[in-house]
C-alpha cells in the first residue's frame, strides 16, 4: 500500500490500472495543496485504517523530514550600537 500524488486523476487511472493494482481509493482534494499538505489532510479528514492509514503516516513523516531539511536557518549576528556623537544642528532664517 502505498500513497502517490497525481494532477491528473484520469491519467492517473490509467495507469494504476495498466499495472494491475486493486483496491484504489482516489481522494480529490478540495483546493490546490503541497504533497504535505495533502497527506496532512487526509490523515485528518480520511476514513482509512489499516495499511493505508499506515502508508499516510509513513509518508507524512518522511515529507516532514525533507521539509525541516529544506527549512532555511539563518544567523543572527547582534550588531554593535556606535557610542552616542553630539550632534548639532543649526538653524539659519
Amino acid at each position: 500500500t502505498k500513497a502517490r500524488f497525481a494532477n491528473d486523476m484520469v491519467a492517473r487511472v490509467k495507469i494504476l490500472t495498466k499495472n494491475n493494482c486493486t483496491n484504489i481509493n482516489l481522494v480529490e482534494l478540495p483546493r490546490p495543496m503541497t504533497k504535505l499538505e495533502a497527506l496532512q489532510y487526509l490523515a485528518e479528514t480520511g476514513n482509512f485504517s489499516g495499511d493505508a492509514a499506515y502508508a499516510i503516516a509513513n509518508k507524512t513523516a518522511e515529507k516532514t523530514k525533507v521539509a525541516k531539511r529544506a527549512e532555511i536557518r539563518v544567523a543572527v549576528k547582534p550588531t554593535k550600537v556606535a557610542a552616542k556623537s553630539k550632534v548639532s544642528t543649526k538653524v539659519e532664517a
